[in-house]
């Protein structure tokens, strides 16, 4: 489903003058994520969270969500989807999916108690703690090998020309996946960078053919349009991207991620600079 917009008539001023006409707005709207789970004969729902996102692409935004909180760890793990609840107008689906876990996975409700509502810009509160990464047991991100310098002045351009719908809103936030090669993989947009991330890490997991093992993103960068968070650098860590990109500033805890489990974390990236935080020996 194509990521929504809304119209709405405004007025714009400059200097003594005012213009009014019809401006297309990035849709955003709640989306409750329900997971289905237990034993046959058994098989119940919880609610897992509530996030604001731009309507589109929301299955791929709840395997990616499910798969960076510990919930899945491959796509096997996904039985299938399910639309619910009321449909906004000019909306193709209700807010409320249902997504159904296989009978192996061993989910329990209550640590994710914390998880009932995640806003577009923060992302899930509570999660910012490096501790509990250490507590999940993920092993650091072993050596890719290294890639050039000059590929990485071109990725923010090469993802901005990608932004079909930033193109008519300028409102959304976008990630998107390429190879060591510059090659693109994947682009996804929302109005929530962590939404646009999971969109991302999620378009892989339902695009795999060969659901038996994990995902690995190795040898991939994964290019975001904004700051790189510490939730930004964990979703790529569980995902085992190596490398993430981003146009704007880090956080100090992204810092300390990346340097922890070996990452690659660039900011200010643009067509003639760029900061390395951590891991600059893989850059040649």
């Amino acid at each position: 489903m194509a990521l929504q917009n809304k119209k709405f008539v405004i007025s714009k001023v400059k200097c003594d003058q005012v213009t009014r006409f019809e401006d297309c707005i990035a849709a955003e709207e709640p989306l409750e994520i329900r997971v289905v789970f237990g034993p046959a004969g058994q098989r119940r729902s919880k609610n897992l969270s509530i996030t604001m996102r731009t309507p589109g692409n929301d299955r791929e935004l709840a395997a990616g969500f499910l798969l960076s909180e510990g919930v899945i760890e491959s796509p096997s793990e996904l039985i299938g989807f399910e639309s619910g609840g009321p449909v906004s107008a000019g909306a193709d689906v209700g807010n409320t999916l249902f997504v159904e876990l296989s009978e192996s996975v061993q989910f329990d409700p209550t640590k994710f108690q914390r998880h009932f509502y995640a806003t577009s810009s923060c992302g899930v509160c509570g999660k910012a703690s490096l501790e509990t990464l250490r507590n999940q047991h993920i092993k650091p991100i072993e050596e890719t090998g290294q890639f050039d310098r000059e590929l990485v002045f071109e990725l923010p351009e090469k993802l901005r020309k990608q932004q079909g719908v930033f193109d008519v809103t300028g409102g959304l936030h976008a990630s998107g996946l390429f190879s060591f090669e510059g090659d693109l993989i994947a682009v996804r947009e929302d109005v929530g960078r962590h939404n646009a991330v999971d969109k991302l890490v999620g378009s892989q997991i339902l695009e795999r053919t060969d659901q038996s093992t994990n995902l690995s993103l190795s040898r991939h960068f994964l290019v975001v349009s904004g700051r790189a968070s510490f939730e930004l650098m964990q979703k790529a860590l569980v995902a085992r991207v190596p490398v993430l990109v981003a146009v704007g500033a880090p956080s100090s805890l992204a810092v300390e991620l990346a340097r922890e489990f070996k990452m690659v974390l660039i900011g200010f990236t643009s067509r003639d600079r760029f900061n390395v935080y951590a891991g600059e020996e893989r850059i040649r």
